[in-house]
């Protein structure tokens, strides 16, 4: 039997990072994929509540935007102001209104997409950026350790705290590990049955594609051509493919005369439904010149999107292992940015010239950094994992900067966290948390 989601919650990390930007700020964009549970955690903290697109009264609550705002901000604070991009002028109401009554955790505003830059009559909006009123939190699909699948053992917190003599045993499969893939973080499909919730992820891939794509902003895209490129993007996951090989890619089952423009106005389109979340490159000042490649990495901001991208299920993963490891990275890269989020740090990747690559660096606001590499499993895997990460922290000027906090193979297959002799750390994916 499923559970539903409005009856069950589990406290997810944004939790803290809400109740901790209301205690300073006005209001607090939470920002992220349709169905992730933006909406759900703000209602945790919300007195009031309006939802913009509510059917029966959209169409009043866009007019009413655009005639007379505050009107829909009346409520008791903090109020949410759900999917507050339908009526993009809200934006600017409410940093007036939080400029008038000087006081903090004011307001809630969630989005599924970035607003368009037009309302409802073609009118150019002009948007202030509420620097100094509006806080932002980015808001992901549940990690492992949001979910209950990581029993958090192991601590990132800890590890930049310098408590290095990690512990723990992780029970999971190579079977878990593709299930938890291809059902991803979709809150709900957290609390269903394994065959409902694999169904969770081409529902949200048939939303983006069918209907999603075309109303982000007003533009006329294609369906197939999304379809096309999701394709394309799931089969790049963890590399540094420029538009030129997605085109390509793309061109076998489109039109030869597909440009980098209309590939690329595609990609923006899937970032603004916050679908695409690609990582910047990591620049550490090194001992040695050496070029360092500065392209993003291409992910996905779930691995559910890749799977039901390529129509694969688990059983087809565990059969296909260089796929398997594609789509774990992916959702480890998830985890760690879920994490370091709640650090105040971010995660990027590094590679140069001569191809030596660190899958992550998680870098904190003070300097502090880790530098991770992500196996699946297996021992020759993992001693590359380790070979690369001390080749790469052995070219650091640590005159210049601080030295690594830690050097972590992130394991899918692992059974065990421990503490190598060589002092790199083995964590398997589901003993880790933030």
């Amino acid at each position: 039997m499923s559970l539903d989601q409005k009856t069950v919650y589990r406290p997810r990390i944004a939790d803290e990072l809400l109740s901790r930007e209301l205690e300073g700020m006005g209001a607090v964009l939470i920002k992220g994929p349709k169905w992730c549970g933006k909406t759900t955690t703000a209602e945790q903290q919300a007195k009031s509540v309006i939802y913009i697109d509510e059917p029966e009264n959209v169409d009043l609550n866009i007019r009413t935007s655009e005639i007379n705002p505050s009107q829909l901000l009346e409520g008791d604070v903090p109020r949410l102001i759900d999917e507050w991009q339908i009526a993009p002028k809200l934006w600017d109401a409410v940093r007036f209104t939080v400029d008038r009554r000087k006081l903090d955790g004011q307001f809630i505003l969630t989005g599924s997409s970035v607003p368009a830059d037009r309302d409802s009559n073609n009118n150019k909006l002009t948007k202030h950026s509420g620097t100094g009123r509006i806080a932002q939190i980015t808001m992901r699909p549940m990690s492992l350790w949001e979910s209950g699948d990581s029993n958090g053992s192991v601590s990132l917190k800890d590890l930049f705290n310098g408590n290095l003599d990690v512990s723990g045993i992780s029970e999971k499969n190579i079977y878990d590990i593709a299930y938890y893939i291809c059902r991803g973080g979709w809150p709900r499909a957290t609390l269903q049955s394994r065959d409902v919730s694999l169904r969770r992820a081409f529902d949200y891939y048939d939303a983006i594609v069918n209907v999603d794509i075309h109303r982000v902003d007003n533009v006329e895209r294609s369906s197939e051509r999304t379809k096309l490129l999701m394709r394309s993007y799931a089969r790049i996951q963890g590399a540094q493919s420029p538009l030129t090989t997605i085109r390509e890619d793309m061109k076998a089952n489109d039109s030869p005369n597909l440009d980098e423009r209309t590939v690329f106005s595609y990609i923006e389109a899937l970032k603004k439904l916050f679908v695409i979340e690609d990582m910047p490159a990591w620049n550490p000042n090194l001992r040695s010149k050496t070029a360092i490649r500065t392209s993003d990495t291409r992910y996905f901001v779930d691995p559910s999107i890749a799977t039901a991208s390529l129509g694969v299920g688990p059983d087809a993963l565990v059969a296909d292992l260089n796929t398997l490891g594609l789509m774990f990275e992916t959702m480890c890269i998830r985890d760690l940015r879920v994490y370091a989020d709640s650090l105040d740090g971010a995660v990027s990747h590094y590679r140069d010239k001569s191809g030596l690559e660190c899958d992550a660096v998680v870098h904190l606001r003070d300097g502090s950094y880790g530098l991770v590499e992500v196996k699946l499993g297996g021992e020759t895997l993992i001693n590359e994992g380790v070979k690369n990460l001390q080749t790469l922290a052995s070219k650091i000027d640590t005159d210049k900067m601080k030295k690594p906090s830690f050097l972590m193979v992130l394991t899918g297959t692992g059974r065990y966290a421990i503490k190598r002799n060589d002092g790199v750390l083995e964590v398997p994916i589901c003993c880790l948390k933030n």
